[in-house]
């Protein structure tokens, strides 16, 4: 190039030539240099497009395939793993950084171990949802319904066994019950009915179980494990019967 623009202009210098194919240069160079990596090929082992931490691709980078198994693959045969990470900047309500997404009626994305106590982990502020979703379906292996460590029968229990109910008869048997270990007559008209547990900000509520005379009962918390039933006929006399007492809590 040097040669051929010495040739149009004779009888010059040669600082003229150097200062002319400079600025030829610099301008078939300048374009490659303002792509900072935009349209070459990526380098592995190394920063794309550039060392230079300022610089980045300024255009989607897309990898398109049409193949039975994955489009791409990326692993990491090291034991301290790492097959890929992805960052990105997203502010609230803008795009995530990764995205599935199946224009068919497929999976969007599926997770697997071969091993371990932990298949995966989701970290993020203490007080956000860890997801959300606008399926209604059912996660079919999903434990859904432990709460606290417990299951869901198990939380229908817990939550039956802070009311307690017993039966007891005229004659001051305990029948059936649920919270309560014993009851007994301790005279006419007169029951004592002991629950398991504190009882003391609990409430009691006791229905006679007979149709005959006695028509009147009170139920009261005498301490923590112990309520006092007595049974009145319409005069205000106490009378043995048979009761229900509810105890709820």
């Amino acid at each position: 190039m040097l040669t051929r623009i010495r040739r149009r202009l004779p009888g010059r210098g040669n600082g003229p030539w150097i200062v002319i194919a400079t600025a030829a240069a610099a301008m078939i160079v300048t374009p490659f240099a303002v792509a900072a990596g935009e349209g070459r090929p990526i380098d592995g082992g190394r920063r794309n497009p550039s060392a230079n931490q300022s610089l980045s691709y300024n255009r989607e980078t897309e990898i398109i395939a049409n193949v039975a198994t994955y489009g791409t693959r990326q692993s990491n045969k090291s034991t301290r793993g790492g097959g890929a990470i992805y960052g990105c900047r997203a502010a609230a309500g803008a795009n995530s950084c990764v995205r599935a997404s199946n224009l068919s009626n497929g999976r969007a994305f599926s997770f697997s171990a071969n091993g371990g106590n932990e298949v995966g982990r989701i970290d993020g502020p203490a007080n956000a949802a860890p997801f959300t979703t606008s399926a209604t379906g059912v996660a079919t292996g999903l434990n859904a319904d432990r709460v606290d460590g417990q299951s869901a029968s198990e939380i229908v229990s817990s939550a039956q066994a802070q009311n307690k109910f017993a039966i007891v008869s005229a004659a001051g048997a305990l029948g059936a019950q649920r919270g309560a270990t014993a009851a007994a007559r301790t005279g006419p008209g007169v029951y004592t009915v002991t629950l398991s547990g504190d009882n003391t900000n609990c409430a009691p509520q006791a229905t006679i179980r007979a149709t005959g005379t006695p028509a009147i009962i009170s139920a009261n918390i005498t301490n923590a494990t112990t309520v006092a039933v007595t049974t009145f006929n319409n005069a205000g006399a106490p009378t043995d019967a048979p009761f229900s007492l509810t105890v709820t809590c």
